[in-house]
C-alpha cells in the first residue's frame, strides 16, 4: 500500500464529490493532497465561486500536515489564537480551523487530505465525511492538544 494518496485515489474522491455536488446543485471545489500537503488533484466544478479552490486546498493541506481533520483544530485556534495564527502562516498554504477538510488515513498511515469548499459549512463537512466513509478511509483521530481547555472555556 502506498504511503501517499495516488492519482487513482484522487479520481475516486473526485467522482464522489462531483456526484454530491450535482445532487446538491452546488458549485464546489475539491482538493486532494498527499501526506506532505503537495497537490495531487484539484478541481473546480461548474458554478463554483473563484475563491473556492484555494479554500479547499487550505482545508486539504491543513488536514494532511496536521494529521487531523481541519475542524478538530477549532479548539486549539480558540484556546491559543496568537500561536495558532503564527503556525497557520508557516506552511505552503494557510492552516485553517474549519470543517470540510478531512485527513486520509488507511491502516494507521496518514496518506493525505481532502478539502471541500463551496457549500454551506455543514454541506462541505458532510461531503468530506461521505468521501471517507464511502471510500473506506479511517475516521478516528487523537484529540488535539488544547481541545479540552477550549471546551471548558466555551462552557464558561
Amino acid at each position: 500500500m502506498p504511503k501517499n494518496v495516488q492519482q487513482d485515489d484522487a479520481e475516486k474522491i473526485m467522482e464522489v464529490a462531483e456526484r454530491e455536488a450535482l445532487r446538491l446543485g452546488k458549485g464546489l471545489s475539491i482538493a486532494v493532497v498527499d501526506s506532505g500537503g503537495f497537490v495531487v488533484s484539484i478541481r473546480r466544478f461548474d458554478g463554483a465561486r473563484p475563491m473556492t479552490p484555494l479554500i479547499a486546498l487550505s482545508k486539504a493541506y491543513t488536514s494532511a500536515v496536521m494529521q487531523r481533520p481541519s475542524g478538530m483544530l477549532k479548539g486549539w485556534s480558540q484556546s491559543d489564537p496568537v500561536f495558532f495564527g503564527k503556525v497557520g502562516d508557516m506552511g505552503q498554504f494557510p492552516i485553517v480551523a474549519t470543517g470540510g477538510g478531512v485527513t486520509l488515513k488507511r491502516e494507521g498511515e496518514f496518506v493525505g487530505g481532502v478539502g471541500v469548499s463551496g457549500g454551506t459549512p455543514g454541506e462541505d463537512e458532510a461531503i468530506a465525511q461521505l468521501i471517507l466513509t464511502e471510500l473506506g478511509y479511517e475516521t478516528d483521530f487523537a484529540e488535539w492538544a488544547g481541545a479540552r481547555e477550549a471546551a471548558s472555556i466555551e462552557k464558561d
